[in-house]
């Protein structure tokens, strides 16, 4: 079935082509991003049940950004009706901008005019089941069954917590040579089993995440099993002896690595800024030979998957290190602007009310010609981690710290059955990224979008990461 865009976007759009065709008679450059997306989150766990609208991905209003003489200025409501009033605001924003900026002495950046090509394009994404397809109270009892599933499967289980999240994004993008419009829908979700032995409580989390109506749900029942088991493993786990080890990452792992390495070290924006140690190693190894990342809304399917950004310029599949050398980053149109280069597709905004940053979407480590059975025989002492639960990055120093979940001891090139966790795998990026030895084949490849990234610590958007297991050598805690 195919996505359907928002009544009201479409119903809008007449009025926002004569907003644009006003404003272009005032300024050099002027665009508008429309969004209606809306989306519903839901919660089961054994005494209680929630309902409500997504945490941060139900909004409907508009941005208008223009070229002020100088730089670009941005005015964001969530209505529009009066065309003549919003330009006149607009204008008042421009002058003020600029004065602002030439009044104090400060600092800044003179921009040139953004050049647009002619491009008109639509992306309606298609998915299985519609998220229409059941009601709320439906998808609440088929939650509950999940969790009554989980409870009967381990007794000393305290309780069994089923997440679902599902979201339809609807934008259109304007300018005076664009005409750009999307749909798609994500779902997401979570079963977190509590598992109680004496007084000690331990749970773990299983994510799911596709382009996908409610048929996340029947992906996330028939993995009740694996999220028991994991639980109890995480249970018996013991402490892990701090060291360097061989590793093996699997790709839930991979994907952490690869997006607090080369992922928030290589936004562009932080170039700009001289906040980013890439910006110096561009053409340069950073990392092993076998070692090849990528990064784009069009690299890979995810729900971080796109047409066209928050600025209007297309996605693309971004080539971040090819051979282990450093090809470029990521960047939104403002830093390419400021940088010479292309924008790829990066700018997103946490909504329309907040500004366009450069942002991850589909990161990842791509395949090798390894299988994973030949990765364990080849560590002589080591660990297959597995699991996360955060992970850190100084771009600025190239330092990094993965929380993973749990490690399975291999020695003598095998699996001992042993279980450490929870383990800290922390070091110097390009060290961590040149021990990459072996990577497995594309029967391993997969890709994780359920959780946000922040800019520091704030401006939330969806991304994904993955990959296929990697063999490396890392600092373990």
């Amino acid at each position: 079935m195919q996505v359907v865009i928002s009544a009201l976007l479409r119903e809008k759009k007449p009025l926002l082509k004569k907003l644009i065709d006003e404003l272009s008679k005032e300024f050099k450059y002027a665009s508008i991003l429309a969004t209606d997306s809306k989306g519903k989150m839901f919660s089961v766990r054994k005494r209680s049940v929630s309902v409500g609208d997504s945490f941060m991905c139900t909004e409907c209003g508009y941005v208008v950004r223009v070229y002020n003489g100088v730089g670009y200025s941005e005015y964001s409501f969530n209505a529009i009706e009066d065309v003549s009033s919003i330009v006149s605001k607009m204008k008042e924003i421009a002058n003020s901008d600029v004065e602002f900026l030439k009044s104090n002495g400060t600092t800044f950046i003179s921009y040139p005019v953004i050049e647009e090509e002619e491009v008109q394009k639509t992306f309606f994404a298609e998915i299985g089941q519609p998220l229409d397809a059941m009601n709320a109270k439906e998808k609440i009892e088929y939650m509950t069954r999940i969790m009554q599933k989980g409870l009967a499967y381990n007794e000393k289980l305290i309780d069994f917590v089923v997440n679902y999240e599902e979201v339809q994004v609807s934008k259109m993008f304007l300018s005076t040579k664009k005409d750009l419009e999307q749909s798609y829908v994500y779902s997401i979700g979570y079963l977190i089993p509590y598992l109680k032995e004496g007084d000690v409580v331990k749970y773990s989390l299983k994510s799911f995440s596709r382009l996908a109506g409610v048929e996340l749900l029947e992906d996330m029942m028939g993995n009740v099993e694996k999220a028991c088991e994991n639980v109890a493993e995480i249970f018996k786990a013991e402490p892990i002896t701090p060291g360097v080890y061989d590793i093996i990452c699997s790709p839930e792992v991979t994907g952490l690595i690869a997006h607090e390495a080369f992922g928030h070290g290589v936004e562009m924006d932080m170039f700009v800024k001289n906040r980013a140690k890439a910006k110096d190693y561009i053409g340069k190894a950073v990392a092993s030979p076998v070692t090849e990342m990528h990064d784009g809304a069009k690299a890979a399917t995810q729900v971080s998957s796109y047409l066209f950004d928050d600025e209007g310029t297309l996605a693309s599949d971004t080539c971040i290190i090819k051979n282990g050398i450093l090809q470029t980053g990521m960047c939104d149109l403002l830093s390419a602007l400021s940088l010479g280069i292309k924008p790829t597709g990066n700018g997103k905004r946490e909504s329309f009310e907040r500004k366009a940053y450069t942002r991850m979407t589909n990161t990842f480590f791509s395949v090798g010609n390894a299988t994973l059975d030949e990765m364990i025989a080849s560590v002589e002492r080591g660990y297959l981690l597995e699991g996360y639960f955060s992970g850190m990055e100084d771009p600025k120093n190239w330092g990094i710290q993965c929380a993973v979940e749990k490690g399975r001891e291999i020695i003598n090139g095998k699996l001992t059955g042993k279980i450490v966790g929870p383990i800290f795998l922390t070091g110097y990026v390009p060290t961590l990224l040149s021990s990459i030895s072996m990577i497995s084949n594309s029967g391993d490849f997969s890709l994780c979008g359920g959780g946000y990234c922040g800019k520091g610590y704030k401006e939330l958007v969806r991304v994904s990461m993955g990959g296929s297991y990697i063999k490396a050598t890392g600092r373990l805690g």
